[in-house]
């Protein structure tokens, strides 16, 4: 094969699924260099550990990632531990609180092995964009801000609707932006992906490495994942995520809980290079003359083996089969003793994410006020609702339970 024809072979599998590509035909003849004389691309994904849990919305660019290493170019996933103390304002209408080093550290301590059920890490860069930015002296921090505007980071959507709306934007936060652009400087990025949600930051990342002499990076945007909410994208703060480490139990019973509307998004976004042997059957769904539900079993069944293999799924299918669909209990419930030390009774909200393994006290609350939690088959309504020593049955919705001793 020709090097013109495996480009365009290659491109036509680094295109598939994206939404934005800018600088493809710039990418072209790198692209051509990269096979001829055997000079990899080098193609970076970047993820701050804003919590310890990566979802299936991650692996999403986490694939792409893949196809790039699979075409025998360089993946760099990008721990984001520098950024994660800045707080992406992405998408967010307030500061996004930024995280301190302790949590920073220790919700990136599973990052790499979460990332290897998808990519092959031993052929990959992993990289943490600490390494450099600690490094820098406010010399260098203020010589980095001198290469952009106020005027242009207002062109973003976020920054923009909050100034006119008079909501305050602090400076750090315009910090995140250049931060990332100057990750891609640091690791000579020739290509960067990321959600459709980080097209400015990855444009600045352009903008960025031409000023410090560098070729500028082709950019691609990828989906976002809706969540189980089926209304906003996944997001482990809102509760509608399901985590890539997640029980399987969990994962089935979480995707079984979809509507049929969001199961077709989820199809043609977690499909791509993997089930798109679905896709015929989607079609019927969406015709009337298909089966919506065998079809999401299926579509379960693939999101669990994914990530824990094909053994766990008669597993998870048995769990849905009793406890869902039968409302019986599960065959083993997790057994807490809370500790009162010393108070006069213990929290609700903080029984419920130490015994559930909830991400925060927000989550437990949303539970609550959505009628989904029961004590002793006694519904609860009230987040501030406080436990009595005494043994209880935990049950919150219909997936998650635990026998809960306070003393």
């Amino acid at each position: 094969m020709s090097v013109a024809s495996e480009v365009e072979r290659q491109l036509e599998r680094i295109r598939a699924g994206s939404l934005e590509f800018v600088g493809e035909e710039e990418l072209r003849p790198r692209l051509a260099d990269a096979i001829e004389n055997d000079r990899p691309l080098r193609v970076k994904l970047g993820m701050d550990p804003s919590a310890p849990d990566l979802h299936i919305g991650h692996t999403i660019s986490l694939e792409k990632l893949k196809v790039f290493q699979e075409l025998g170019h360089t993946p760099i996933f990008l721990v984001g531990d520098f950024t994660a103390r800045i707080g992406d304002p992405t998408g967010k209408n307030k500061a996004r609180p930024p995280l301190d080093e302790e949590q920073v550290r220790a919700n990136a301590a599973t990052y790499v092995e979460q990332v290897a059920k998808v990519l092959d890490v031993d052929q990959a860069e992993i990289r943490f964009n600490g390494e450099w930015m600690d490094a820098m002296s406010p010399t260098d921090i203020v010589r980095l801000c001198s290469h952009y505007t106020v005027a242009r980071m207002l062109e973003r959507d976020d920054f923009s609707k909050r100034y006119r709306e008079g909501v305050p934007i602090s400076v750090h936060e315009f910090l995140y932006p250049l931060v990332q652009a100057y990750d891609s400087v640091a690791l000579e990025a020739d290509v960067e992906l990321g959600g459709s949600d980080q097209l400015f930051n990855l444009l600045v990342g352009r903008e960025i490495q031409r000023d410090y002499g560098q070729r500028p990076q082709a950019v691609m945007t990828l989906p976002l994942l809706v969540g189980t909410d089926g209304k906003e994208k996944m997001s482990k703060s809102l509760g509608n995520t399901i985590g890539i480490t997640d029980a399987p139990e969990e994962i089935y019973g979480r995707t079984m809980s979809i509507s049929d509307t969001l199961m077709a998004d989820w199809i043609r976004s977690l499909s791509l290079g993997h089930w798109e042997d679905l896709l015929p059957g989607l079609a019927a769904v969406e015709s009337g003359t298909g089966d919506p539900l065998g079809l999401k079993q299926e579509l379960a069944r693939r999101v669990v083996s994914r990530f824990h293999g094909d053994a766990a799924v008669s597993e998870a299918e048995g769990h849905f089969r009793q406890v869902i669909q039968q409302g019986q209990l599960p065959d083993e419930v997790p057994e807490v003793q809370i500790s009162l030390a010393g108070a006069a009774d213990a929290g609700l909200l903080d029984v419920m994410r130490e015994a559930l393994g909830l991400a925060s006290n927000g989550e437990a609350r949303r539970l609550v006020t959505g009628g989904a939690v029961r004590l002793d088959e006694e519904r609860v309504d009230d987040p501030a609702r406080r436990l009595e020593p005494g043994e209880y049955l935990l049950k919150a919705g219909k997936r998650r339970f635990a026998r809960i001793q306070v003393r």
